[in-house]
């Protein structure tokens, strides 16, 4: 006899239950499969922590790196056509180590009798006139060579601004403002809102006095304009100041060196800038053969000078 095995499941005879092929898996209980935590990526476990350090590394080093870059810069007076064919009668040399920071500047009077390349002896002031009447654009070039000749310095910046760009500048600040503790320029002692026009009168004033004043007379100037600029209420005119400077300045320093130098202006202050000139110590008063009134460098007495602000 022939035992049916009837599955429990199915249906039984009499039974209106549709039939239905049996699930193998359906006596089994199910499985919860938890879902795996999803798992974020961040930069201590992808890799990007050694990307992070070198890029920190490269910018302190960028800012804080211990090189010094020296800079001229060179005003240049008005011109009757409006050409930039004129004498340097501002000569500043600048030298910036952002790591310490360094920011020191050093006058240099304009009548001082020097060596031009491939003109010969003659005022330092001409070295531009001369190079930029036979080359339009070639001035500035012709100062820096003569300044190398000259001083030894290595200098491959410079910026060259016009009197009349300077008048600008200072009108964008809403003016300079000053502070005498003594006559100075014609001014007594006393607090001053100077316009662009008063400032630049003020920096070229000679009155009773002579170009060693007037080279001191524009480093004050320019000590007065970082102070002011420093200070939180001239911020909202930054924005002026800089359109005004990088429209009318011409210059040849890199836009990548702009911020590690602002950087090194901003540690050092107003307060932390070495600013000289070369005195009536360090020249000796000389007549050329022409009747013209010089100054022969003593470089004895500049050299020193030179080593301390601008030695490697």
């Amino acid at each position: 006899m022939v035992r049916l095995s009837i599955d429990p499941k199915s249906p039984q005879p009499g039974s209106t239950q549709p039939n239905r092929v049996a699930d193998p898996n359906e006596y089994y209980q199910p499985i919860e499969i938890e879902e795996p935590p999803v798992r974020t990526r961040n930069c201590f476990t992808c890799g990007c922590l050694p990307l992070l350090v070198v890029f920190v590394l490269l910018l302190g080093a960028y800012f804080f790196l211990p090189a010094r870059t020296n800079i001229l810069l060179l005003g240049i007076d008005r011109t009757p056509d409006g050409s930039a064919v004129g004498r340097t009668d501002t000569n500043i040399l600048i030298s910036i180590i952002p790591l310490k920071p360094v920011v020191n500047m050093l006058s240099i009077p304009r009548d001082l009798w020097v060596t031009i390349p491939g003109v010969g002896e003659n005022r330092i002031n001409t070295a531009h006139f001369f190079a930029e009447a036979n080359q339009e654009g070639s001035g500035p070039a012709a100062v820096l060579e003569t300044v190398r000749t000259n001083f030894g310095v290595t200098v491959r910046y410079y910026a060259r601004v016009k009197f009349s760009s300077f008048v600008e500048i200072v009108d964008a600040m809403g003016g300079l403002n000053i502070d005498l503790t003594d006559a100075m320029a014609g001014y007594a002692p006393g607090q001053y809102n100077l316009n662009g026009e008063q400032a630049l009168a003020f920096a070229r004033n000679r009155t009773g006095s002579d170009d060693f004043f007037r080279m001191q007379n524009g480093q004050f100037l320019l000590k007065a304009a970082f102070r002011q600029m420093f200070n939180p209420v001239s911020w909202v005119r930054i924005p002026a100041v800089a359109n005004v400077f990088f429209q009318s300045v011409d210059t040849n320093i890199p836009a990548y060196l702009w911020p590690r130098l602002g950087l090194a202006v901003l540690r050092a202050g107003p307060d932390g800038i070495d600013n000289r000139t070369i005195t009536r110590e360090m020249v000796n008063p000389w007549t050329t053969d022409l009747g013209a009134n010089v100054l022969l460098p003593n470089w004895d007495a500049i050299n020193p000078v030179l080593l301390e602000m601008f030695a490697e």
